[in-house]
């Protein structure tokens, strides 16, 4: 079974597909889109889009792991990382 990502490019062909825009306006919208979301969450702001989901910053714990190729315990830090709950709506869509 073949896994395919959605990449910027096909992003933006949909939405030039879709509003009739030339692609070059299309990949803007994307880029500001994204770029939204990268300054929001940057600065600790959940990002909530109804009927599909909320992205929200979380803290994760140092915790102790160890490095595959040498067995060398290892602490790995505290750090932050984005974390997404889907919808109702999505859920459903996906579970059908």
């Amino acid at each position: 079974m073949e896994k395919n990502n959605l990449t910027r490019k096909e992003l933006t062909e949909a939405v030039a597909e879709r509003l009739g825009y030339p692609r070059s306006t299309c990949a803007d919208i994307v880029d500001t889109f994204f770029g939204t979301m990268k300054t929001s969450l940057t600065n600790g702001d959940p990002i909530k889009i109804v009927h599909f989901g909320t992205f929200t910053l979380r803290d994760k714990n140092p915790r102790n792991g160890r490095n595959p190729r040498t067995g060398e315990s290892i602490l790995i830090k505290k750090r932050k990382m984005v974390s997404f709950k889907p919808s109702k709506k999505l859920r459903e869509q996906i579970n059908d």
